[in-house]
């Protein structure tokens, strides 16, 4: 029976193919980790926007609920909703128009006016944790409500 030597020719082929594979496999995880971290900075971005969205519709809310509708000066209202949330809600005086007659069953020359109005309010949401510094999380946002009054005709406008 004869004996045959097999020779060593790997000379470390394996060794190569696997740090290649080793070096593609951990820049795909460092990629998913970039992508991951991008992702939460736009979730957290959206987060904000959102407050700042609700917290203008509520300075719209405020406002309106006050009932101060004035045909000569502005209403201000300024309202901090949280730690870091506040808004800032003006209701003006646009303009006024009779109502006709027809709209009412009051009879001929009512008198009943519509004043109109508009509400706007503008909200920021700064980033948790920050205090008063401005950062790249911080959002705003503008809501803005029209909105008439009915009401006797008033001699003075």
């Amino acid at each position: 029976m004869r004996k045959y030597r097999l020779q060593n020719r790997q000379q470390g082929a394996a060794l190569v193919t696997g740090l290649v594979l080793l070096v593609v496999i951990t820049v795909l995880a460092i990629s998913s980790i970039n992508s991951a971290t991008t992702e939460l900075a736009m979730a957290r971005n959206d987060m904000n926007y959102e407050r700042a969205f609700q917290a203008a519709e509520t300075g719209l809310e405020l406002a309106l609920a006050q009932g101060r509708f004035d045909t000569l000066l502005n209403v201000n209202v300024n309202q901090d909703i949280t730690a870091t949330e506040s808004v800032t809600a003006t209701i003006q005086f646009e303009d006024s128009t009779l109502v006709p007659d027809q709209a009412f069953s009051l009879g001929s020359g009512s008198g009943i006016a519509a004043y109109h109005f508009s509400a706007i309010s503008t909200a920021q949401s700064k980033r948790a944790g920050v205090a008063g510094a401005a950062t790249d999380r911080d959002a705003s946002a503008v809501h803005s409500q029209a909105f008439y009054v009915v009401g006797p005709e008033s001699p003075t406008l």
